[in-house]
């Protein structure tokens, strides 16, 4: 049996949520049609609306978007403020759809420099601050009190991207606006939303979801989203499935002279590692874990495959040929204790073997 250890990139959709799709899909109606059927689809849209701003503890407005990526540009294009800064490890789709964004620069431990922000934001009117609360390669959190207090304090607004984090940590307090993607804790793919304080701070398109999107509803991915967020539970995962990773890859990753960088992280999360091997590349280890029946990446699915490095990795400070070595793994929902202890030992027989090849 092969073991998926990719869940970073997607996580497979939970039970309750397949049902609630399939029971989506017997609701075939326009939720803005006037009809019969179309109130019943407008109802069953809102229910899975306040079902979702239920489970996230969010009482403010909720627009279902596509995803993560719909989110971000709806967000940043149309956010009602001034200048637009992010952060250097921002997720490709929030980098590409500001490309003429104010970067700001993290410290090696993956933590937005903080100082650099404060200076960044002072007599700006009403900036617009794009920051994650989890990477998606590296599994760093950052400290989003922190930054919540110094946006604010310039009378800023705050995006805060929680596609790693919803579902799996409370969202952060004070944000301003957040980013959900469906298919991150066990929903459909093709479904996120976009969570807003207040609709004053977003510019409307007119349309559909109350004017700010246009383009018939989802509500089969609606009703998956939210009955996925329902699932989730607390922990997201239980930490004994986690254990082997702490009480035995990682004692052989040092004594094998590989790398963990969660040993770098200024906020490590228990959901992402990002591992690095002595004596093989990042892409031969994908194909050697491949072959042994395990589904990793390297770095996020946007860019792993190609051969451009990593703006993450760069970003830190980390040199060439050791971002060159690192692999992701991450963990969902889904996975077992088991398929945790099966990767660590194919990971320490694989760099038994890089290095007495090497010598």
């Amino acid at each position: 049996m092969r073991i998926y250890l990719d869940h970073a990139a997607t996580t497979p959709i939970r039970p309750e949520a397949a049902a609630a799709v399939a029971e989506g899909m017997g609701k075939w109606a326009n939720p803005s049609s006037p009809h019969a059927e179309g109130r019943a689809a407008r109802a069953a849209l809102e229910d899975a609306r306040a079902r979702t701003a239920a489970s996230l503890g969010w009482p403010h407005e909720l627009i279902f978007t596509s995803g993560a990526s719909e989110s971000a540009a709806m967000a940043l294009a149309r956010a009602k403020g001034g200048a637009r800064l992010v952060s250097a490890v921002e997720h490709d789709s929030v980098l590409q759809a500001l490309p003429d964004a104010e970067i700001l620069p993290v410290r090696p431990d993956g933590a937005l420099d903080l100082d650099v922000l404060e200076e960044a934001v002072d007599g700006r009117e009403r900036p617009v601050v794009a920051v994650q609360a989890i990477n998606s390669e590296t599994g760093n959190g950052q400290d989003l009190d922190a930054i919540v207090r110094i946006v604010h304090s310039a009378d800023g607004l705050l995006l805060v991207d929680a596609a790693q984090s919803a579902g799996k940590f409370a969202l952060p307090a004070g944000a301003d606006m957040v980013i959900l993607s469906a298919h991150k804790f066990g929903g459909p793919p093709g479904v996120g939303a976009l969570l807003v304080k207040d609709f004053a701070m977003l510019a409307p398109s007119s349309g559909q979801e109350r004017g700010y999107r246009r383009g018939t509803e989802n509500l089969p991915g609606a009703l998956g989203l939210a009955a996925a967020l329902e699932a989730c539970s607390a922990p997201y995962l239980d930490p004994a499935v986690l254990e082997p990773i702490t009480e035995r890859l990682a004692p052989a990753i040092a004594r094998l002279g590989g790398m963990r960088l969660a040993d770098r992280l200024a906020a490590p999360t228990p959901y992402i590692e990002a591992i690095a091997m002595p004596d093989m590349s990042g892409s031969a280890q994908l194909m050697c874990f491949d072959m042994a029946g395990f589904a990793v990446s390297q770095g996020s699915a946007c860019s792993s495959g190609s051969l451009k490095r990593s703006h993450v990795l760069q970003a830190m400070g980390l040199d060439d040929e050791l971002a060159s070595r690192i692999i992701r793994v991450s963990f969902g929902w889904s996975t077992t204790r088991e398929e945790v202890e099966r990767f660590c030992d194919s990971w320490i027989a694989l760099a038994e073997g890089s290095g007495a090849r090497a010598a």
